[in-house]
């Protein structure tokens, strides 16, 4: 590796990482890719409040059980997902 590893700044995402490839950049007139960091970040959100109200909603009930539990574990895999989103929106990645 010839580069060095020190963080990158918001310049640097605003200019694109070295070894990014885009295969549609520029095809047929289309804007490069964007991060949807945002999007990922509502999208998370609504996740976790939907399969914990769900998790909860469903061991309150005197159904099975273990769909509660598949559904408290997406809700923590969301928690897990939205961590990374903020860790990346807080280095300066757009989006």
């Amino acid at each position: 590796m010839s580069q060095s590893r020190e963080p990158r700044s918001r310049e640097d995402y605003a200019r694109g990482l070295p070894d990014h490839h885009d295969p549609t950049a520029g095809f047929a007139g289309a804007p490069p890719a964007q991060s949807a960091l945002t999007l990922r970040l509502i999208l998370a959100l609504f996740g976790l409040v939907v399969c914990l109200a769900g998790g909860v909603g469903w061991l309150l009930t005197d159904l099975p059980a273990w769909p509660a539990f598949v559904l408290l574990f997406f809700a923590a895999v969301a928690v897990v997902d939205l961590v990374v989103i903020v860790r990346r929106k807080a280095r300066g990645e757009p989006g």
